[in-house]
């Protein structure tokens, strides 16, 4: 892995299997500008940062030197401000845009080697785009924009429709079947978008900031849905944000993007406990901490003693969760995991994670 990087434990999402990564990227670039190609194989260039780059090229590198494995079944954030590349970095995915060098591998098949076929076979069946704008076709009705993909393959009319239909129900539009866009809200339109992908039953969803547009009420009811299909159907998700708090909220893991480099990759807890720089510290700074940060943390390791395990909190409990049990028991509880023992955790453990005090220091210490 070229990308500096934390180390991140395996993400606990459904479906997810260790070891099986459905997106491999390594040493991704994408450079803009003349003889761009040039850029990933010179050191010395590649170590320009952007101002020296376009000075000394007339290049922008918008993605440099990226490498990261998306495992089956995890929701994937890559996160950054605007001109980040993170954008870029997606549509390099599934060659919406072509990158400059560095490869992507779906399931073991080399992206870039792909013919115009195999391309069209990867983005209508494999990989499937949810957009911030709709690009929903406004004289169709929200069935047969949901079933345009199905079209698209080949399906028959009365097969689709069924297929569309079925989806239009698990997306909470039911009863909404005949309208045509311009009749729906931007979240129900939002909707129809996610539909018309999930349709197409592809091996990963691809969102390309699509709820940044939305009302903040509607943004946070389309994240609570994304949640509710993932939990329900163990799907790959790659999720694209600006938003540092929905990245947190949706994702397993997170990849921090800054000037065209993952500056960090973990999960929200090591992100948010552990900044990889000044630069992840900083876009931390103003985290709830007890809303990210577990027991897991938190903990003093040890078995608990005893058959019974007084509180048998999880060890993802977040630490706001857990203070409240501590409060309400008044002593020490345990971390529990089926069924063994992990540790206790008490009001001074929870108190030095939301104060930010290293643990570890503290427990050597004592």
């Amino acid at each position: 892995m070229s990308t500096a990087a934390t180390p991140a434990a395996p993400a606990a999402s459904a479906g997810s299997e260790a070891g099986s990564p459905v997106f491999s990227v390594d040493g991704l670039w994408k450079v803009f500008g003349p003889k761009a190609d040039r850029v990933p194989g010179d050191p010395e260039l590649a170590a320009l940062d952007p101002a020296g780059l376009r000075a000394r090229t007339g290049c922008t590198a918008a993605v440099r030197d990226v490498s990261f494995d998306v495992r089956k079944g995890e929701v994937f954030v890559v996160m950054g401000l605007s001109g980040s590349g993170k954008s870029t970095l997606v549509r390099c995915l599934t060659r919406l845009i072509e990158p400059t060098a560095g490869t992507i591998v779906i399931d073991g098949e080399d992206v870039r080697a792909m013919d115009r076929a195999r391309l069209r076979e990867l983005r209508r069946h494999r990989a499937a785009m949810v957009f911030q704008h709709f690009g929903l076709l406004p004289h169709r009705t929200v069935l047969d924009n949901v079933a345009y993909g199905l079209e698209i393959q080949g399906m028959g009319k009365a097969q689709r429709r069924a297929k569309a239909a079925e989806v239009v129900a698990k997306v909470g539009l039911e009863g909404m079947e005949e309208r045509r866009p311009a009749q729906l809200s931007g979240g129900q339109q939002q909707r129809v978008g996610l539909a018309r992908a999930l349709a197409v039953d592809p091996e990963v969803l691809l969102f390309d900031e699509p709820f940044s547009a939305l009302d903040p009420l509607i943004r946070r009811d389309m994240q609570e849905e994304v949640i509710r299909l993932h939990r329900e159907e163990g799907r790959t998700m790659i999720f694209i944000t600006h938003d540092l708090q929905e990245a947190l909220k949706l994702g397993d893991r997170i990849a921090l993007m800054r000037d065209g480099r993952v500056v960090q990759l973990g999960t929200p807890e090591e992100i948010v406990g552990s900044p990889a720089d000044d630069y992840v510290r900083d876009f931390v700074r103003d985290v709830p901490r007890e809303q990210v940060m577990t027991v897991r943390t938190a903990m003093r390791p040890g078995d608990c003693g005893g058959p019974e395990h007084p509180g048998a909190l999880a060890p993802d409990t977040v630490v706001s969760a857990a203070i409240e049990i501590v409060a309400r028991t008044g002593r020490a509880v345990c971390v529990v995991e089926d069924g063994r023992c992990l540790g206790r955790v008490g009001d001074t453990d929870l108190l030095r994670v939301v104060a930010g005090i290293d643990g570890r220091l503290t427990k050597e210490a004592a």
